[in-house]
């Protein structure tokens, strides 16, 4: 399984609904390799009423959160015992780091690298950038549960 999906392909493998499904469409997407998706940030999101008036920055939380829900695209598209109707859960975020501030307007691009799986568990290094400069990067394992 490879290639691009859309905010509907995206629906059906992963629970998450506005305002929290974070991912707008995967660009590419190469089994057990490599998922690159995107998030169009925009002003109108409720965190930016508190996050902060008057300065409105993207929560470095949700930029995790992003980078988790393109690791469980990656892991649905990369095996055929996980997708719809598997739930990931975030396992384990470690080496986070915060680079670059991101507001309305930016295009948070986020790309996860498979590093390995053993049973249900799936490790990614995982990078979000917005015009080629990091942004935020972290090492994530998620947990695919079936039912």
């Amino acid at each position: 399984m490879a290639g691009q999906l859309d905010i509907l392909q995206i629906q059906e493998l992963l629970p998450h609904r506005y305002p929290f499904l974070l991912i707008d469409k995967v660009i590419e997407c190469e089994s057990k390799v490599r998922l690159l998706a995107c998030k169009n940030v925009t002003f109108n999101e409720p965190f930016f009423q508190g996050h902060f008036p008057g300065n409105p920055i993207f929560p470095g939380v949700l930029m995790v959160e992003a980078l988790a829900q393109a690791t469980a695209l990656l892991t649905a598209q990369s095996s055929d015992e996980f997708g719809k109707g598997t739930t990931y859960f975030l396992a384990g975020v470690d080496k986070a780091r915060f680079k670059r501030q991101v507001g309305p307007g930016d295009q948070l691009m986020l790309e996860a690298v498979f590093v390995k799986s053993k049973r249900n568990i799936w490790s990614f290094e995982c990078r979000a950038e917005v015009e080629g400069q990091l942004a935020a990067s972290a090492n994530i394992m998620c947990a695919a549960v079936v039912g």
